[in-house]
Order: C-alpha cells, then sequence, then structure tokens
C-alpha cells in the first residue's frame, strides 16, 4: 500500500468496539499500514456483537468487527503481561502513531503512558481516546455509546418533532456518535502528523467523547452560554427540516428556510391561498410559525409518492432527500455511480460486500484491499518477521497466553 495517501505511515492500534477502531479504519483505508491489536483468545469486543453473518454467533464473522477493522492486520497481545509490554515496547519503537481507547489510569498502571512510550519513541504520536479526556473531575469515569451521547447533550435536542412532548430524550440512530467521535479523532491524528512531517516532533492527543459531541450541538450551547436561551426539543416551532410522511409510507425530508426555496415551494404545491397569507412573507414568520405550516406540507406530501416528491422538488431547486432505508442505499444508482460499495474475499464469511470511503481523490484513491483480520492472523509475520522471533517462541507464548 505504499502507492496510497497515507502509505508512509505505519499505526498500531490497542483500542475495542467502534470508535478508536474507526479512526483506525478511516487512516488504513487511506493507505496507513495499521496493526490491531486484541487480547489472546478473545479479541475485541466488537466480534461478539451482532448482526453476524447468516444469523450464526461466531467471533469471525461479527459483521460490526467485518466492517470497522478492513485493511487491518491483526495480532493478540496481553500487554498486562512483563513479556507481552516489552513486545508492545518494541512495536511502538516501529510505529509512527498509536491510538489507544483505554482508561488513563489503566495505561498508567500498565506503564505505558505518553512519557513511558517516548522513551522507546521520542517522535511518537499517540491519540488517546476516553469518554471525558484525561483531565478534569470526570477523567475516571466510564461511558458507552448511550451515555457519551446525552452527556455531550445532542439527546436534549431529540427527538425532533414527536407528538408526545413529554417524550424523554433520545440518543442519535445507530453508532453515529461513536463514528464521528473518530472521526474526529483521526482528523486530529492527522493534524499531528503533518506537524511531525515539518518538525519530526511526535505528541500527545487527548480526545474527549463528550467535546466532540458537544462540538456537534455548539450552536445551542452557544445560544445559552451567551443568550441564556435554552433551545430544546419541546414545545418550539421548527419550520422544516422535518420528515414528512409520503402516500406510498416512506419519507421525505424537505428544507425551504430561505425566501427563494418558500416561493419555488409554493409554487410546486399549486400556489395555496393558505400560503398567501402577509405573516408568511418573511422568513422569521415562517420559522415561529412552524405548527401551522407544517401540517399543511404534510398534507400536501401525503397526496403523492416519495420518488414522485423528491424528483419534483430537486428540479425546482428545492433542498429534498428521500429517508432512506438501507436497502434504498444500496440499491440506489448514486451509490453505484459512485462505486460506493465494493466486494473482499473473508477467509470465514466469504465474498462480503462493503461500504467504502465516503471520499474521492483523484490521484491516491482509496482501496478495500483487505478483509477484517481473523483473531490473530498476522502474528506471524508481525512477530516472526519483522520482530525476529521464532517459531518456538511463538508457540511458548501463545500457550502462554502472552499472545
Amino acid at each position: 500500500m505504499s502507492g496510497r495517501c497515507l502509505g508512509h505511515l505505519k499505526v498500531l492500534e490497542l483500542c475495542n468496539l467502534v470508535t478508536g477502531p474507526y479512526c483506525t479504519k478511516l487512516l488504513a483505508d487511506l493507505g496507513a499500514e495499521v496493526i490491531k491489536i486484541e487480547r489472546p483468545g478473545v479479541g475485541d469486543d466488537a466480534r461478539s456483537r451482532g448482526p453476524f453473518w447468516r444469523d450464526t454467533p461466531d467471533p469471525e464473522v461479527s459483521g460490526l468487527f467485518l466492517y470497522l477493522n478492513t485493511n487491518k492486520l491483526g495480532i493478540t497481545l496481553d500487554v498486562g503481561t512483563p513479556t507481552g509490554r516489552s513486545i508492545f515496547m518494541d512495536l511502538v519503537e516501529q510505529t509512527d502513531i498509536l491510538v489507544e481507547d483505554n482508561a488513563a489510569a489503566t495505561m498508567q498502571a500498565l506503564g505505558l503512558t505518553y512519557a513511558d512510550l517516548t522513551e522507546a519513541n521520542p517522535a511518537l504520536i499517540m491519540t488517546s481516546i476516553t469518554p471525558f479526556g484525561h483531565t478534569g473531575p470526570y477523567r475516571d469515569f466510564r461511558a458507552h455509546q448511550l451515555n457519551s451521547s446525552h452527556a455531550g447533550g445532542e439527546g436534549y435536542l431529540l427527538p425532533i418533532m414527536s407528538p408526545d412532548l413529554s417524550r424523554e430524550p433520545l440518543q442519535g440512530g445507530g453508532l453515529v456518535g461513536e463514528c464521528i467521535c473518530g472521526l474526529s479523532a483521526a482528523l486530529a491524528t492527522l493534524a499531528a502528523a503533518y506537524r511531525r512531517g515539518i518538525t519530526g516532533l511526535g505528541q500527545h492527543l487527548d480526545v474527549s467523547k463528550q467535546d466532540v459531541l458537544l462540538t456537534m450541538v455548539q450552536l445551542d450551547i452557544a445560544m445559552f452560554a451567551n443568550l441564556g436561551v435554552v433551545r430544546s426539543r419541546l414545545a418550539r416551532p421548527i419550520l422544516m427540516p422535518l420528515p414528512f410522511k409520503c402516500r406510498n409510507g416512506d419519507y421525505l425530508m424537505m428544507s425551504a428556510l430561505t425566501d427563494r426555496e418558500w416561493k419555488s415551494l409554493v409554487g410546486f404545491m399549486g400556489d395555496p391561498e393558505w400560503a398567501r397569507e402577509d405573516k408568511y412573507g418573511q422568513w422569521l414568520n415562517r420559522h415561529m410559525s412552524g405548527d401551522d405550516i407544517n401540517p399543511r406540507v404534510q398534507e400536501f406530501v401525503s397526496e403523492r409518492d416519495r420518488d414522485e416528491l423528491f424528483h419534483g422538488l430537486q428540479e425546482d431547486a428545492i433542498a429534498a432527500a428521500p429517508v432512506n432505508t438501507p436497502e434504498d442505499l444500496v440499491n440506489s444508482e448514486q451509490m453505484e455511480a459512485r462505486g460506493f460499495f465494493s466486494e473482499v474475499e473473508h477467509p470465514r464469511a466469504g465474498q462480503i460486500r462493503y461500504p467504502t470511503a465516503a471520499y474521492n481523490l483523484s490521484q491516491t484513491p482509496c482501496h478495500l484491499e483487505r478483509a477484517a483480520p481473523l483473531i490473530g492472523e498476522h502474528n506471524e509475520l508481525v512477530y516472526g518477521e519483522r520482530l525476529g522471533y521464532s517459531r518456538q517462541d511463538l508457540a511458548f507464548m501463545r500457550e502462554s497466553g502472552i499472545i
């Protein structure tokens, strides 16, 4: 992968589940060599999370793990043993970037802090991802995605629209919060790598999931910090974008916030009499009248099919998009035209179709070259060929639970 955008970077991953592995996946897809370290025998916890290939629980065919770990090498190592720690330090010597998501106290107890590791590699970039960061009174607190998404403030704004205004806060769908944190960590890591390329100096990146998720709702936070205004999902008029239910049961998102978009939408709807009221002539009045406008738009939408509305609104330069299901996206002509899905052979799951990168680089395109590793698949390559351990050494370390 040396001809790739990040082909000059060697990355070591000591992470579990989603955020850290997604961070390194982005780097691997751009060409960095990523060596993923897993616990001997059991591997990453993502291996125990479904869905599983053919609905058969198997740590080698977890859909979550298969997606998060493409293009990586995989080894097993218990860094809590003296030998395991020594091997880890040897790997760090050959590494440009270490990404880890362990508690600060855990890394300190293992003797694997940034200060410890820079003794072996002074130019190391170390990206540490934790729920609340390495400073502050919450530094040792634990959190999963559900906790982190609400700690960052997003849950207070969701659901945007509900018949029951007293409904409890919700987290964003799927693993979006974890992936946003991984994306932010990757961006910061690349910034540090760019600086190191100029100065030769490494540094420690302290990534707080709460901080990342807070930046996703920074407008709402800033409104309170500066104006004392509390925005929530409850009892506030909202003028589009909102999901509108179409005749065929699918949903459509549309946005007509500017004066030009509003006039185009009114024309698209046949210039209804209610839309001619003077109070709808200004953006602010329309925004404050969302509770009056939205039901009338919904009535118009409910008599038409989603795709008819989507293409018709776009022809009138009105921002609109279908609320796509996974089936819609996999079969999308747009995704096919962009080559978004690619297939790769996995030794246990067979030929699998994967989403690829969200961007196209003209000179150094991303490629799906390697399926997610089996548990310890590359132990011989890394420990034998690169670190010089013999087969007897590997057999002893495997029997001892070190690898």
